[in-house]
């Protein structure tokens, strides 16, 4: 959404607002090297606010009103529109959705497919062998969705219940009352040039107060991340883990498709210490939605997560599905996959977290909009039954479907550390087991295995030539259709860039510019001497640098409300 936009809707919102300034004092809670600016803003006041409108984010808001129709929801969301910057497989179990919206089958979002047939593969170089599908990842009953364009289904849906639902409003700090206890978010400003002064037509962000404030802000949510770390909710859990998912979405010969048809496979192009595989949904209309996930634990320096999706469209099971078809979008997304372990409290005062913002997604299953959904209804439900009070959704959750199911595969996606065939062995045992095994495995941060340049394996990657589309990590931005005002202060803040030209050049060889799928990040040299430049406006908002980066010093912060990627049923 354009700033001129955005202004209209904040005139807007306080026409149709009591807009006051508080009554009591506010701290905000924002990057330690983003300036505030001392002004007046307007006040927006509901019961809850919840931030995100993804699948979590929406069936929260959805289920709330369905509970007490009185209840004041406003429901804000960063991207320009409802499911811009929402990307994932999607394959989707059905009963949370059935559970939310009983009738739901007679008007289905834009893109739903029942799932037909399974296959599981492991690949080689120039082949294959079909597998048994792993029980976990049956999918009868199950239907393929463009989560993207279901997250837009659903918005209506939540609005005609009487949900407010702000898209192109960042929430860039959270409000905190005198006690700590999180009273609101603060909208980020527009209209601030790149060296922080306010431009002609700057806008203040306004402050919406609300009795309680549910993240859902998806994986690695930049307010969420803070919050753990302010109320130390990450005290008793292991660190989150990452993966990173790249999509695309295509479209060929219709005779070509198998509607319904979903393949998955692991081995190449990823070596036997990476974490990575590959999903291909059938949809209809000879579509075909295709993508890679490599686990950002990997170890290899010069590992490209990119490269790596790119090199299994070659393979000549995918390559001839594709040949001679049109790229109709492409993005890239984080994935959070730490599980049981690595749940953090999900409750503080004030404020909760659910869905990929909490860390519930199942590894295993590929799947989290189901999880997503469930703990959107669960925190629903919890606060009408609580007069609002946040206090015991943690127990709550801890108690629900939502952790038993993650309980019972806790242990699959860690053993992948110890290599591709420990990992194999050990998930059949857990799936034989139903997790009962006496111990569970430990989670440490992705960062951490990142192996120095002279201590790194050097796995052979056994690559193939490439001939697909799109050619580099910038033709993919192009269909990304990402969008950034360039004169904005950059949203990757970087602690130390002296850190990048010296000790992460000799020591990792600058990773940042392999694993970022977007080319933000780029060394360059200008008379003699190198420095890092960051292409922000490239940015399709994965968080993969703030997940990945060695050092801890890049942090992802929100840019203007209604930048970044612009997808297109992904």
């Amino acid at each position: 959404m354009a700033p001129l936009a955005q202004t209209r809707d904040n005139d807007a919102i306080a026409r149709t607002s009591t807009a006051s300034m508080s009554e009591q004092p506010i701290d905000t809670v924002q990057p330690s090297d983003t300036p505030a600016i001392e002004i007046e803003r307007d006040v927006m006041e509901y019961d809850v606010v919840t931030v995100g409108a993804g699948p979590a984010g929406l069936s929260f808001a959805i289920r709330l009103k369905q509970l007490n129709p009185e209840i004041s929801v406003c429901v804000i969301e960063k991207s320009s529109t409802i499911g811009a910057h929402i990307l994932s497989g999607a394959v989707i179990e059905t009963g949370p959705l059935d559970a939310l919206l009983p009738n739901w089958r007679d008007n289905p979002p834009p893109i739903c497919v029942p799932a037909t047939d399974d296959e599981f593969w492991l690949l080689t170089k120039t082949g294959g062998r079909k597998l048994p599908v792993p029980p976990g990842m049956n999918n009868h009953g199950n239907v393929i969705v463009s989560l993207g364009a279901m997250c837009a289904w659903l918005a209506p849906q939540a609005e005609a219940l009487g949900v407010e639902i702000y898209p192109g409003f960042a929430a860039a700090e959270t409000l905190h009352d005198p006690d700590g206890r999180v009273a609101g978010v603060r909208i980020g400003d527009m209209g601030i040039s790149k060296d922080g002064t306010p431009k002609d037509g700057f806008t203040a962000g306004i402050d919406i107060r609300a009795k309680v404030t549910v993240f859902a802000e998806g994986a690695r949510g930049h307010l969420t991340k803070r919050l753990i770390k302010r109320f130390k909710l990450d005290a008793d859990s292991d660190p989150q883990g990452y993966s990173i998912g790249i999509k695309e979405l295509w479209q060929v010969p219709e005779d070509r498709v198998s509607p319904g048809k979903i393949v998955h496979s692991f081995g190449w192009p990823a070596d036997s210490h990476t974490y990575g595989g590959s999903f291909l949904y059938h949809l209809d209309k000879g579509r075909i939605a295709l993508g890679y996930v490599s686990g950002l634990d990997y170890r290899d320096p010069d590992y490209k997560p990119w490269e790596a999706f790119q090199q299994w469209k070659n393979h000549p099971m995918v390559k001839p599905l594709l040949e001679g078809g049109n790229l109709v979008s492409a993005g890239a997304r984080a994935i959070v996959t730490g599980g049981y372990q690595s749940l953090p409290k999900v409750e503080m005062p004030g404020a909760l977290l659910i869905g990929d913002t909490a860390g519930l997604l199942n590894v295993p299953k590929v799947k989290g909009t189901h999880q997503a959904i469930r703990s959107g209804m669960l925190a629903a439900e919890h606060l009408v039954a609580a007069e609002l009070a946040a206090e015991g959704f943690d127990a709550k959750l801890r108690a629900s479907d939502a952790m038993a199911e993650l309980k019972k595969v806790r242990n699959i996606k860690p053993a992948f550390k110890k290599g591709l065939w420990f990992g194999m062995l050990n998930a059949a045992w857990e799936t034989v087991t139903g997790g009962l095994s006496p111990w569970t495995l430990k989670n440490k941060p992705d960062w951490s295995s990142l192996q120095k340049l002279g201590e790194a394996e050097k796995p052979k990657r056994d690559y193939l030539d490439r001939t697909l589309a799109p050619r580099d990590r910038l033709a993919s931005v192009y269909f990304a259709a990402t969008e950034h005002d360039e004169d904005q202060p950059v949203h990757l803040k970087v602690a130390d860039t002296n850190i990048c030209i010296t000790q992460c050049a000799e020591e990792y060889g600058n990773p940042c510019t392999r694993f970022c799928p977007a080319g933000v990040y780029e060394i360059v040299e200008e008379e003699g001497a190198k420095r890092l430049q960051i292409n922000s406006a490239n940015c399709v908002h994965c968080k993969t640098c703030d997940i990945k980066d060695p050092y801890e010093i890049i942090n992802w912060v929100t840019p203007e409300g209604g930048s970044g990627p612009n997808y297109q049923n992904l």
